[in-house]
């Protein structure tokens, strides 16, 4: 059984993560993946912040990296995948293609009045994965 969970570096994010760790401890054969994407649009606020490419892929590593430890210290063994573009259609993508039994992904907490203008993350995962999904608040 693959189960994903997607982080963006937030603490809803990092309760997704624990979720998603738990599920894969008590669950024999489950494997997970870690999918981060690195927005386009912040990509160049970054670019432009960092001294170099390294530091940029330090600065998104070191979004994953609490996530890896956190799966190493209780055995849970983790593939991480970083993908470039669109957070929402990217994540559907590799879920979709990748054969995903269980996505874990955590809410942003948009309000209404934001959600119905332009949905958060989740919400547009949600409708578009063909697997079951879990959305940690």
């Amino acid at each position: 059984m693959k189960i994903a969970v997607a982080i963006d570096g937030s603490e809803n994010a990092l309760r997704a993560a624990k979720h998603a760790i738990t599920l894969v401890r008590y669950l024999p054969d489950a494997q997970l993946e870690v999918i981060y994407v690195s927005d386009y649009n912040k990509a160049k606020d970054e670019r432009l912040l960092s001294q170099s490419p390294e530091s940029l892929t330090l600065k998104r590593e070191q979004k994953v990296h609490p996530i890896l430890e956190l799966a190493k210290d209780v055995g849970v063994k983790t593939k991480t995948i970083m993908l470039k573009g669109n957070p929402s259609q990217e994540i559907i993508k590799y879920v979709n293609s990748e054969g995903i039994d269980q996505l874990v992904i955590g809410s942003r907490g948009l309000n209404t009045f934001q959600e119905m203008i332009i949905g958060s993350v989740s919400h547009k995962v949600m409708k578009h994965v063909n697997c079951p999904i879990t959305i940690v608040k």
